[in-house]
């Protein structure tokens, strides 16, 4: 007999108020982007900084447009493009969920190179805070998952498995917990470590390598354990769609940490228009002639 976990059924909806609901999948996405444009401010105090604590005020409109839009097309176009296709107003329906970290990301990535542009901002310097702040919208986005019920694992008998509502009466794999374990705790541990570093901090770049690597890493690890989707299923050699949109990911993060390491360490700035400005140079009084009296005497 195989020992399982009781799973904590949880109701999504956290509470209504007439037609409004409140989900605890969007309250994730509420709390994941107020903690990390508070710990992004945080970090910016860090000097030398590329960025300001105004400019991550502004820019928490920016990454927020980027997390919904990317989000929403990425699962549009890589996991369900066929039925979207048929059904385009579906896309709109984002109340029924799917929503993809990839596309999010990739969301997030267009809304920086923006705004560092009209900024001025130096942006791979400024992308490398950004990627330390992500963690914390991974941890608790696959909480939610987690509460909903929903992307659980495969069919297994280990000690910890547990039966979610609507998979079947077979033990599965909570691999949402899992993957808020490495994607999320563990990834924004290391993340924060490194950032004490001045070594690395002052190599734009090797930072959002890391990220992309660790993510790319966790990610196609905990494909092993969690189901693959019920309309795609496994593609090529048993791989999944989680593995094949990681893996340019780990290419790119490669390139960014080799390219970090070959320039020389530059600390970063904020744009000119943001620095607080030198003081004025001190203005010594001029210099009074000698008084003392002479000992010619007058002509006659």
């Amino acid at each position: 007999m195989t020992f399982v976990i009781p799973y904590p059924v949880i109701d999504p909806v956290l509470f209504e108020i007439g037609p409004f609901a409140l989900r605890w999948y969007a309250l994730a996405y509420v709390i994941g982007l107020v903690l990390g444009w508070r710990y992004a401010r945080r970090l910016c105090r860090r000097q030398p900084s590329p960025a300001t604590e105004t400019d991550m005020d502004d820019f928490l409109v920016w990454a927020t447009l980027g997390v919904l839009l990317g989000g929403r097309l990425g699962y549009v176009l890589f996991y369900k493009s066929g039925y979207y296709l048929d059904n385009p107003l579906a896309a709109l329906e984002v109340w029924k969920g799917g929503m993809s970290f990839h596309g999010g990301l990739l969301g997030v990535v267009i809304a920086t190179l923006l705004f560092c542009r009209v900024r001025k901002i130096p942006t791979l310097a400024f992308g490398d805070i950004i990627f330390c702040v992500a963690p914390i919208g991974l941890l608790l986005g696959r909480l939610a998952n987690f509460i909903n019920g929903e992307l659980a694992g495969r069919v297994t008998d280990v000690p910890w498995a547990m039966v979610f509502p609507g998979w079947g009466p077979e033990p599965r794999h909570p691999s949402q917990l899992y993957e808020a374990a490495l994607e999320g705790l563990l990834l924004l541990v290391v993340l924060n470590v490194l950032w004490r570093r001045d070594a690395v901090r002052l190599r734009p770049g090797f930072l959002g390598g890391v990220f992309l690597i660790g993510y790319a890493l966790a990610r196609s690890f905990v494909e092993l354990f969690r189901q693959p989707d019920a309309h795609l299923g496994e593609l090529a050699a048993g791989t999944t769609m989680g593995q094949w949109l990681s893996a340019p990911m780990f290419i790119i993060g490669v390139i960014l940490i080799i390219r970090a390491l070959m320039r020389d360490k530059t600390p970063p700035q904020a744009p000119d228009s943001q620095r607080k400005p030198p003081p004025p140079p001190r203005k010594h009084p001029p210099r009074k002639p000698p008084t003392g009296k002479s000992n010619k005497k007058g002509a006659a």
